[in-house]
């Protein structure tokens, strides 16, 4: 198949194109060109503000796998390049849903209105729901969308998956405390990117089409944050502190400055890690272990300067001070 990648030099993109290119397919790219292409790919260097930049794409396309939030892309894409793509395929996401504290929801649940503007950070669900409808509009049932949670494997630069796994390696406390979620009932839903790509790849060359929550069956937070510890070989004290304590000592909940990542409320969000991923299983999507997973984002943390500055989780000393406090009984 020759399959077009809209992105393709970033995290996710660059999976889905090393995907493709092990199953024998000829890929292209077509990305701002500030990072290069992986190997064996060809790289068309565009900037999706101009309308006319698919211009510069050569020929027909048997499929396109796009990971755009911007709706003004996904709506450009679909509409100069219909008569040049067979199949469409969108890497949406989880967060386009109305509703995240009933578990169990499927496919089928409201969805949040779409964005009709410019891209906002503080409206990404609403712009990928956005982007669902360009790409529906356009291509009905040769359409395929995923709606991951939260992926994970090496290369996470968010640092929310990375966080556990390399704080329990590396404990900030002389003893080997590590502050963690006391949340009863939390889960979590992770799926590692390699297999979220495959997935992307796989489903083009089937022709599977219609929209899926991509993602893991959820598992409790205690259970991952076990995982972690086992692959990291943590055996020093859980400090447990519930989710009243740690919005008390100003911890933000998922990700950010002074959090602690996957944690999240649960009277508001019980059903965000805990959607049903029954359709993508029955649509053929497979996942490794989620210990392997944790292992090689383990890995690739350790490669790629563990002491650096962090976009989620807590910096060492105010994990210090927090232990502190907790035993303290303040």
């Amino acid at each position: 198949m020759r399959i077009l990648v809209l992105g393709g030099t970033a995290w996710l993109g660059g999976e889905i194109v090393r995907a493709a290119l092990a199953r024998g397919h000829d890929v292209t790219c077509m990305a701002r060109g500030e990072r290069p292409a992986p190997d064996g790919a060809m790289l068309v260097s565009a900037d999706r503000e101009d309308p006319q930049s698919y211009s510069a794409l050569d020929g027909v396309f048997d499929a396109a796998i796009d990971v755009t939030m911007i709706p003004a892309h996904a709506h450009g894409a679909v509409t100069a390049l219909r008569d040049r793509v067979d199949r469409w395929s969108l890497v949406s996401t989880c967060s386009v849903y109305a509703q995240d504290d009933v578990p169990g929801q499927d496919e089928s649940a409201a969805l949040l209105p779409a964005w009709d503007g410019p891209f906002e950070t503080e409206k990404y669900g609403e712009c990928k729901v956005a982007c669902e409808q360009a790409v529906l509009a356009a291509y009905g049932a040769a359409a395929h969308i995923s709606r991951p949670g939260l992926i994970t494997g090496p290369g996470d630069h968010s640092d929310r998956t990375g966080y556990w796994p390399l704080r329990f390696a590396h404990p900030s406390t002389d003893d080997g405390a590590v502050l963690v979620p006391d949340t009863p009932g939390a889960t979590v839903q992770l799926i590692d990117a390699r297999d979220l790509a495959t997935w992307h790849v796989e489903s083009v060359e089937r022709g599977t089409g219609g929209v899926f929550n991509a993602t893991t069956e959820p598992i409790a937070l205690a259970d991952y944050l076990a995982a972690a510890r086992e692959v990291a070989g943590h055996t020093g004290e859980l400090v447990g502190v519930d989710q009243d304590w740690l919005s008390a000592h100003d911890v933000q909940p998922w990700a950010g400055e002074r959090s602690l990542p996957l944690w999240l409320p649960q009277l508001k969000y019980a059903g965000f890690a805990a959607r049903s991923p029954a359709a993508a299983r029955a649509a053929g999507l497979t996942t490794r272990p989620l210990a392997d997973s944790i292992r090689d984002t383990l890995a690739w943390e350790l490669q790629t300067s563990p002491g650096r500055d962090r976009r989620a989780g807590l910096s060492p000393a105010d994990e210090r001070d927090l232990i502190a406090a907790a035993r303290a009984g303040s």
